[in-house]
Parts: C-alpha cells; structure tokens; sequence
C-alpha cells in the first residue's frame, strides 16, 4: 500500500514538470529546471552586451567627432618681427592634434576609426599647409632663392608632407614606425623656432612681390586640382546611385580642410605682406578672393547630397562648393597677374 502510494505521488511530479500551475496549486520543481533555464538566458544576456557596446562605440565615435573650421581662429605664440603666416600653421596643427585629436590615422579598434567626415577634413588641410611649407622652405624662407634653405623650414616641410593616415604600424608591416601626429609635432616645434630666430633676425622671411607670387601661383594651382576633383565625383554620380553616394562626402570634406587651410594662410600672409599688397593697390582684390575662399571653408551641410545640379529639393553640394573655389581661384590669378608687371 505504501509502495502504491509512493508511486503515485512520484509519476505526479513527472507530469507536473513544465506545466503551469492552476489556481493555489504548488509549482512542482525538479532538479533539472534550474539549468533549463539557465540555458534560456544566456542568449538574451549576450545579446544585451553585444547591443549596449555597439551603441556605446558609435557614441564614443559621435563624441570624438568635431571639425573645427573656425575662421576666426588666431594662434597664441605670435612674436613681434615674426611671421604671422608661420605661427598660424604651428598653431592650426597644434589646436588640431591636441584639442581635437589627430584621428585620420585612427586604427581599427578604437571608435573613431568609424568617422568619415573629420578624417578627410584633417587629411585636407595639412595637405594645404604641408604645400604652404614646401613654398616657405624654398622661396619666402630664404635670400633671392639662392642661399641655403633654412634647417627647420626644411624639418617642418618635411614633416608636414608626412602621410596623414600612418599609425605607428603601416599595413603590410609588423615593424612600428613614426606616427603622423608624432611627425606633425615636430613640425611645429621647428616652425616656432624659426619664428624665434626670425624674431630675433637671425633666419629670412623675405617678402618681395615674386615671393607672394610664386605662394598665390602654387595655392591656385591646387585649388584646380581640388575643383576638377569634385567636377569628377559630380560626373560620375550616375555610377554611385546620386544621393546615395558614399564618395561624396569624402571629396567634400576633404575640399573643405584645403579650403580651410588655404583661407587660414592667406589670411595671415596679408599681413605679412602687407607693405606689397598696398602698394600694388590690391587690398580689396585680395579680400574678395578670402570671402570667397571662406563660404567654401565654412560649408557644412547636415548630409553632403551629390544630386543633380539644378535640383530643388536635393542641392548638389559638391557643385556649391566648387562654385566657390574657382571664383576665389580666379581671383587668385588676378592677383599675380598684378604681381606680374
């Protein structure tokens, strides 16, 4: 009788298992529901990880993201009797490096390697400066062309030419090397001791009409290659689905940090020329050609569209920001035609 009733009370248990409870009745429990339901939760906690860090990546790559094309930008270590042109590239790669952090070497694992937009804008202005330096070293920076080129103008042109995407591995490589921003660095040192040297007339800042020339002559020629550049992305857009192409806002962006970095320049060599402007009565031509080359530096639309050229709802912001730069490019040339004679 006892052995029926153990039996009974057992195959109960059995049946129980997995069955809702109806009304008061106790929920029958064995030793093999723990871990069934152990098993159920594990996915669900996995994917909550995996969601929660994917979200905080594309967060921490929103916070690192910032394109400081301030106009009004002006550096700190001016000197008296210096070159303002020199102290505004020291000072545009420095805020550049350490205010906004040199992310167009980013590598993989770190959040800002999923930026698009910072990286062309930094890749486009020290192209535009490490230029500017190639001019500096071998024409302003020396007498008449002629005599030796000065060492930290040859350091900083050097170093500014240095590739903006190299981390301190190169692909391909297991062997480090020196980082872009590590190179930049040193450019800026260099530039601040010509500064000083300068300062103190120990090294050669010669501004002579041919010397203004030779730098207007070498900036307008880049500024073609920049606007032929965007002429071929918008030609091309058929092959890219037009609003959807994802080319667009890199050409942008990347025009963009030339103009920036050309417009910066400029704006400093003014004053270092300022005794030639004037007396060749081109102030007003000169400062046209700056506000056109700002409206192009300063563009920064919500989505860079590449639609059709005369479209109404979709602007075609490629053509915008060209328009800009060939009118400041045209005025360019205006100028050194003036130099010229």
């Amino acid at each position: 009788m006892q052995f029926a009733q153990a039996a009974r009370r057992f195959w109960s248990r059995i049946k129980s298992v997995g069955r809702k409870p109806v009304g008061d009745e106790p929920i029958v429990e064995t030793q093999y529901s723990a871990p069934a339901a152990k098993k159920r939760s594990w996915p669900k906690i996995i994917s909550i990880v995996a969601v929660s860090l994917v979200l905080l990546w594309l967060a921490l790559a929103a916070l690192t993201s910032r394109i400081d094309d301030d106009p009004d930008f002006t550096p700190q270590f001016t000197l008296p009797n210096g070159s303002q042109a020199v102290a505004m590239v020291a000072g545009l790669m420095e805020e550049e490096i350490k205010k906004a952090g040199w992310v167009a070497n980013a590598p993989f694992f770190v959040p800002a390697y999923m930026l698009n937009n910072m990286p062309n804008f930094q890749i486009g202005m020290v192209t535009a400066l490490g230029r500017f330096a190639f001019e500096l070293e071998d024409q302003i920076g020396r007498e008449r062309g002629s005599s030796a080129s000065d060492p930290d103008l040859a350091i900083a042109r050097a170093r500014l030419q240095y590739s903006p995407t190299t981390w301190v591995f190169k692909p391909g490589t297991l062997w480090p090397t020196a980082s872009a921003e590590s190179q930049y660095k040193e450019a800026i040192q260099a530039l601040r001791r010509y500064n000083a040297r300068l300062a103190n007339g120990e090294a050669t800042f010669d501004t002579r009409p041919d010397n203004l020339l030779a730098a207007l002559d070498r900036i307008a020629y880049d500024l073609g290659s920049a606007s032929a550049e965007l002429e071929a992305q918008i030609i091309g857009r058929h092959k890219t689905f037009g609003l959807l192409d994802l080319k667009a806002d890199k050409i942008f962006y990347r025009t963009k940090g030339r103009a920036y970095g050309y417009y910066m320049v400029l704006s400093a060599l003014r004053k270092d020329f300022e005794t030639v402007i004037s007396a060749r009565e081109t102030a007003e031509l000169y400062d046209k050609m700056l506000e056109e080359l700002r409206r192009a530096a300063v563009m920064q639309p919500l989505v860079v569209n590449n639609g059709t050229v005369g479209g109404q709802i979709f602007p075609n912001h490629l053509a915008n920001q060209g328009f800009y730069l060939l009118r400041a490019r045209a005025k360019l040339r205006e100028l050194t035609d003036i130099l010229k004679k």
